[in-house]
């Protein structure tokens, strides 16, 4: 039995003064794992074979919150909004072991042949530590286990902590963390002893159009396989998740999708009806004002573009560490009429510099794109690659210009 306890609101409740700002203003946002306390993950398991442990159904309490949240569920973490209590005598609609897509003949295109297609590549993980417990989403990307999914799932269970995937079939194993990226949010894991698994098909996020249909799978609120449609709602959305770690560098160049995405999709995959993954589910705006907890899908999910997922991705499986483009500068909001992010300070010797940029000139543009604020400039120059080349558009002294910058790296290479 779902409770909806939701508190009267008078409109949305940001954290962040700014998010009022027309247009490309930064969004702070709550991730999305689903944190609210889960009952010890097992450890062992193959995908191959069905866990014979019945898994108990949970009964579920939404609770209205209040920010941008991000994705997980879990009382231990704080980021969640739902409570899931332990009830092997209930049964929550869709909560089983897997949802199996019957095969049938299905048109190419639909929204019920991109479940059938990529349900068996997206899985359940479910994280245990000192400091709670709780479940998120991923997307697989090797056959042999290799799994991306968000920082913020896994971080609670980097240092002596747990992690077990379970994937649609229900059968279930444990998972090691290959590498993290607080920066971008994002991370891969390794399923153990698995082999011939269904790794999704990766489509290219810049080529997606605002209105464009879309479709997230994960697993909101410990409810496995779940398949919600939507469209592209907005491309290039600066997004501060309110969970996330790292600081200015985890400002996300988002898609921001209407599809309805909660607790629990965090590290999910959000698909074009081609069937191929063009974001990874991360954060979604909630309304009103409630110390920790959480509400649900209000229509403004967000979503890391996968043309930068894949990227840090790659460098995470092939042991490298992961470099992030770099302007070399200090940003600040720019005030007055003209909107951007001011240059405070540039670096010597850096992208800035030696594309003749200055403190106090006003950015207003990457490489078209409309930039409001800093945090937008942040999220633009974070979503390109070190050695990328970049038009920027900047305002100084009333005259508007532009300046050709080769990205640098933020880390050192030898």
């Amino acid at each position: 039995m779902t409770d909806f306890n939701t508190p009267d609101h008078n409109g949305p409740d940001f954290s962040r003064p700014d998010f009022s700002t027309p247009s490309y203003a930064t969004t702070t946002a709550a991730l999305l794992d689903d944190a609210s306390a889960a009952s010890s993950p097992s450890s062992s398991g193959q995908p191959s074979a069905t866990d014979s442990t019945p898994r108990p159904r949970r009964a579920l309490a939404l609770v209205a919150a209040t920010g941008l949240v991000a994705g997980i569920v879990g009382g231990g973490v704080g980021a969640a909004a739902v409570a899931l209590t332990d009830s092997p005598g209930a049964t929550a609609a869709g909560a089983s072991n897997g949802t199996t897509v019957q095969p049938v003949s299905l048109p190419a295109g639909s929204v019920a042949r991109v479940a059938q297609d990529v349900l068996p590549s997206v899985v359940s993980i479910q994280f245990s530590s000192s400091a709670g417990a709780g479940e998120g989403s991923g997307v697989i990307l090797t056959r042999d286990g290799k799994i991306l999914t968000n920082n913020h799932v896994v971080e609670e269970a980097a240092n002596g902590g747990s992690l077990t995937v379970t994937f649609n079939d229900g059968s279930t194993t444990s998972a090691t963390i290959i590498g993290r990226d607080p920066s971008t949010d994002l991370a891969v894991i390794q399923a153990k002893s698995v082999q011939g698994l269904t790794p999704a098909t990766l489509g290219s996020s810049a080529d997606l159009q605002v209105g464009e249909t879309v479709v997230a799978i994960g697993s909101p609120l410990g409810l496995s396989g779940t398949v919600t449609e939507g469209i592209v709602s907005a491309l290039n959305r600066p997004v501060l998740p309110s969970g996330a770690t790292g600081g200015s560098g985890a400002v996300l160049n988002a898609i921001q999708t209407d599809a309805a995405v909660n607790p629990g999709n965090s590290g999910g995959a959000l698909v074009n009806l081609a069937g191929q993954v063009v974001g990874i589910n991360s954060a979604i705006a909630t309304l009103g004002a409630s110390s920790g907890s959480q509400s649900g899908s209000i229509g403004l999910g967000f979503a890391i573009p996968i043309d930068q997922a894949k990227q840090v991705a790659d460098q995470i499986m092939s042991g490298q560490a992961v470099q992030h483009a770099r302007l070399g500068v200090t940003v600040e909001n720019a005030t007055g009429s003209e909107l951007g992010a001011r240059i405070g300070s540039v670096e010597a010797g850096s992208a800035a510099a030696n594309a003749g940029l200055k403190a106090g000139d006003v950015v207003t543009q990457v490489d078209g794109q409309r930039i409001d604020s800093a945090d937008a400039l942040v999220a633009a120059v974070r979503s390109r690659a070190p050695g990328d080349q970049v038009t920027l558009t900047y305002v100084r002294g009333g005259t508007t210009a532009t300046a050709t910058v080769t990205l640098d790296s933020d880390t050192p290479t030898t």
